[in-house]
């Protein structure tokens, strides 16, 4: 499974891609405002950080707009994945930009009928959002689950790229399932090196180690 970042914060990236486990970037207008940066300048920073897929988001919702939005953005570095929602119009861009060589990653998916359009139209990835569902009492984990079934019945490269990611089970369950790739904030990533009993251990070990009276060093 890759890990993609989901944030638009430099260091955050850099921290965590100096680990060595950051496959790629996935960001969006909302990240984008909290970054406080310009587009451009912080796609092209995120980009010359990471060798995977830098998502970028374009502003448009007409088909037009956003064909000249994609190609800016995709001019940005040739790791841009061009992030489009999933509308009539956006599955209508995904095509064209698709068939120009373009990494398009579909966005904004909530039903499996929607993830099967996105890989009729050569979508590169299709976003579930899986938190979004869970708040409105639905189990986001169902649809990456029957993404992961359709796709496979019928060989679609598509991948699936779990999104809307809010806890570390959400990372646990999309990898039992077989999504492709998660993409969660760092805080979430961080969490999952942690556990109550890795602390008890450590904790245990330092007490003891502290009263043989040696060092190591």
């Amino acid at each position: 499974m890759d890990f993609f970042v989901d944030t638009a914060n430099v260091d955050e990236i850099r921290e965590l891609n100096q680990l060595g486990v950051v496959d790629g970037v996935t960001t969006n207008p909302s990240l984008i405002l909290k970054s406080g940066r310009d587009i451009i300048d912080v796609t092209k920073e995120i980009c010359a950080l990471v060798d995977g897929h830098v998502s970028a988001e374009v502003a448009a919702t007409k088909f037009d707009t956003m064909i000249a939005e994609g190609r800016k953005l995709s001019e940005i570095a040739p790791n841009i994945a061009v992030k489009l929602p999933l509308t009539w119009d956006g599955l209508k861009a995904c095509h064209t930009l698709s068939q120009e060589g373009k990494t398009v990653n579909v966005t904004l998916c909530f039903s499996a009928n929607q993830a099967l359009l996105a890989a009729k139209v050569g979508a590169t990835y299709i976003s579930p959002f899986i938190g979004r569902l869970d708040d409105i009492n639905l189990d986001g984990m169902d649809l990456i689950a029957d993404i992961r079934t359709i796709y496979d019945n019928y060989g679609y490269k598509t991948k699936v790229l779990a999104a809307s990611i809010r806890s570390v089970n959400h990372v646990f369950d999309s990898a039992l399932i077989g999504a492709d790739v998660i993409t969660a904030p760092p805080s979430v990533i961080k969490q999952l090196a942690h556990h109550p009993l890795t602390d008890k251990g450590l904790d245990q070990f330092l007490s003891d180690w502290s009263q043989t009276g040696q060092t190591i060093l």
